[in-house]
Order: structure tokens, then C-alpha cells, then sequence
């Protein structure tokens, strides 16, 4: 069921990106809160992010209201 959220991120960034074969997104389940691990190529940090974090913003709002959905808690983190 939580693997919806791991799809949409991954459908989200590989859209934005220069290199989606290198788009590496990982969920690690808690008790409470699902974390989804991002990875992408260093050239694309950039995009990710976006000016002032606004993309990174927005695709954690988008991944808030699934959970929300799904009745869970869900946290983005980008790591390089």
C-alpha cells in the first residue's frame, strides 16, 4: 500500500531530470512516519531543489496529500 508513495516521487523527479536512469528512491517504514529517501545525479540536485526549494516544497506537499490519503505520515529527504 505505502509503495504509492515511493511511485509518485519517482514518476515526479524522473519528469524533472536530466538523467532518470539515475533516480534512486528508497522507503524505509516506521512505526509512524514513512521516510522516502531521494538520490539523484549530482548535475541534478539543481532541478530537484529548485530555486529557494520551491520544487522540493511543492513535491513534498504532493507527497503530504497522498499520505494523508493513505491515512500516513511521510517525509521527504533528498540526499546527495
Amino acid at each position: 500500500m505505502s509503495s504509492g508513495l515511493k511511485d509518485i516521487v519517482e514518476f515526479m523527479v524522473k519528469s524533472l531530470v536530466d538523467y532518470p536512469d539515475q533516480v534512486d528512491v528508497k522507503e524505509v517504514v516506521g512505526e509512524q512516519t514513512t521516510v522516502v529517501e531521494l538520490k539523484v545525479a549530482k548535475q541534478d540536485l539543481g532541478k530537484v531543489i529548485g530555486k529557494q526549494g520551491k520544487t522540493a516544497r511543492a513535491m513534498r506537499t504532493i507527497l503530504t496529500a497522498a499520505s494523508a490519503k493513505m491515512n500516513k505520515r511521510s517525509v521527504l529527504e533528498i540526499v546527495e
